[in-house]
């Protein structure tokens, strides 16, 4: 399978269900030596569990990792129990993450082949499982697990092999933040995730950009994850100016699924009282007329966020509506010094 068939298969699904709490789940074809089975009756069958546990162990075979790799991809959703099973078995971890650190001298230079990103992306897939499952969560967090794909969320190729790494890497940390646990987002905040996030939702494709911006607005939808990012100017600034910029550029190319994220995550902020009044001066001017009225014309959720959006944060102050850094500029200055508790009490 090419990386450009996997990532079209991951754009096919993802746009046929905008993100609503989920995130992107690969699809993966057979590639020579694979044993291709009806798994679609595996999990009901006595025999089902009696395949998989063979395939687990075959994990820490170094010769039969990448065959068995794409088989328990495939299988993932079909055994609800896979994440505690590839978390308990012994070495099973570690040879994923022998997987994921095996790529890391490809990065930099840049020089990841897609047969390398299908590779380490079927290891992923496994990891997303394992981030999932409420059973796993709690431990795959413990170890710190979700640092080592950081440096796969840093970096800046736009080749498919990348993209498609990165968008993969994307999935884990949205399988975090899909289920509404503060412990999750309290161990997020204590990592680079914000910024590795903002900077995919700049320069990333759309669907990056998509799972990139649904991450923050989960960690926004946290009390603490709002508190903060609106403890200090320069915090807010980062991210309303990012999404300032992704407004600007969704005027000339439009994405509601996008869109959608976008105006979630103003929406949120502005239950920030000072964020809310900085508002008034960095919510860029497009929001505030008809330009997205066509676009968001079958779409009645975001429709009524975007206006509850504009009844929240009032009329625009002298100055503000306009260029992203101007606004976001004011918009600091608004906010001043620390908010302290963050909810500007």
């Amino acid at each position: 399978m090419s990386t450009s068939t996997g990532a079209a298969a991951v754009a096919a699904q993802t746009a046929s269900n905008p993100l609503a709490g989920t995130t992107p789940t690969l699809q993966r074809s057979n590639t020579p030596g694979s044993t291709a089975s009806g798994v679609g009756s595996a999990s009901s069958s006595s025999g089902g569990m009696d395949e998989l546990m063979p395939l687990v162990l075959q994990l820490t075979n170094p010769d039969q990792r990448e065959v068995v790799l794409l088989e328990l991809s495939k299988k993932r959703e079909t055994f609800s129990d896979l994440a505690p099973i590839l978390w308990h078995s012994p070495g099973t971890v570690a040879a994923l993450l022998q997987e994921i650190v095996s790529i890391y001298p490809l990065l930099t230079p840049p020089t990841l082949t897609a047969h390398a990103s299908n590779r380490v992306c079927n290891a992923l897939a496994l990891l997303q499982c394992v981030a999932s499952h409420a059973d796993t969560r709690a431990p795959f967090l413990a170890a710190y697990v979700p640092l080592y794909l950081y440096p796969f969320l840093n970096t800046q190729s736009k080749s498919r092999p990348f993209e498609y790494l990165r968008l993969t890497s994307l999935g884990v940390i949205g399988a975090l933040v899909k289920v509404d646990d503060t412990d999750v987002i309290a161990f997020l905040l204590h990592t680079e995730i914000i910024p590795l996030c903002l900077r995919i939702m700049e320069t990333g494709s759309e669907l990056s950009k998509t799972v990139a911006t649904f991450i923050v607005q989960k960690i926004l939808l946290d009390e603490t994850g709002l508190q903060y990012v609106c403890a200090t100017a320069e915090r807010f600034f980062a991210v309303s100016t990012v999404l300032a910029n992704m407004v600007q550029l969704l005027q000339v190319h439009p994405s509601v699924r996008l869109l959608k994220h976008v105006v979630r995550c103003f929406l949120r902020l502005a239950d920030n009282m000072r964020a809310r009044e900085a508002l008034k001066t960095c919510l860029p001017a497009s929001m505030r007329d008809n330009t997205f009225s066509a676009a968001l014309h079958n779409d009645a959720t975001v429709q009524k966020w975007l206006t509850q959006l504009l009844q929240v944060v009032g009329p625009p102050v002298a100055g503000g509506g306009g260029d992203a850094a101007a606004g976001g500029a004011n918009a600091a200055g608004a906010l001043g010094n620390p908010m302290g508790n963050g909810d500007g009490k």
